[in-house]
């Protein structure tokens, strides 16, 4: 399976953004981006004013580094949701949101998406009793997501036991039970309640060409 194997810091610096791709990290005086706030190479300081297609193609890199996909899926996506009934690009970051690595990580059970993902590859999470090792899986409304009883007493998941409550808060439409390591799908989130932090109209605007 593809996937990027360079520095995750670089992605930010590059979208000039924090991504919060190394968890715990980002939200530390270490975060490069802290201290070199400009886009990595020779000429990230003297960069001229970016063009409207750069913008826009910028806005779709750091939307699909966010949720950890590779084009040819996030363009499998935006078809997905260009052909739904609602909104494009609102639709597209529901169909982001609603898979299994992000899921895990929205309910506080993995430090970043990139470690949810690998959680999910291991076989350490099931979906309604059943074990699912598809990181892009999607969950639907009702759905039971777990760590499997095996895995629960690996150092990571204790972790996230013990420090449940005390990092990010869990969006409204999951809800985590951290003594039991469970997640509760309520219901997919409308656009207003995911925080995201990307403009969905400039990816329509881009593909849409």
């Amino acid at each position: 399976m593809a996937r990027y194997t360079g520095a995750d810091c670089k992605r930010c610096r590059r979208e000039k953004t924090k991504l919060y791709l190394k968890g715990s990290k980002c939200d530390t005086p270490k975060c490069p981006i802290e201290i070199r706030p400009y886009p990595p190479g020779e000429h990230g300081r003297g960069r001229t004013k970016d063009s409207e297609y750069l913008l826009q193609k910028r806005e779709k890199q750091k939307c699909a580094r966010i949720y950890g996909v590779l084009e040819k899926q996030f363009r499998g996506y935006y078809d997905e949701a260009n052909r739904r009934a609602g909104k494009t690009g609102d639709e597209l970051l529901k169909i982001l949101e609603s898979r299994l690595d992000n899921v895990v990580y929205r309910g506080g059970f993995a430090p970043s998406r990139d470690a949810a993902r690998q959680a999910v590859r291991h076989g350490h999470v099931q979906v309604n009793g059943r074990k699912v090792d598809i990181p892009s899986y999607r969950v639907s409304e009702n759905d039971i997501v777990e760590i499997t009883p095996k895995a629960r007493e690996l150092t990571p998941f204790v972790i996230a036991r013990e420090t449940a409550g005390q990092g990010r808060a869990v969006p409204a439409w999951i809800e985590a039970i951290p003594s039991q390591m469970r997640i509760l799908v309520h219901s997919l989130p409308a656009r207003q309640v995911i925080d995201t932090q990307v403009q969905e109209q400039l990816i329509v605007e881009l593909y849409s060409k």
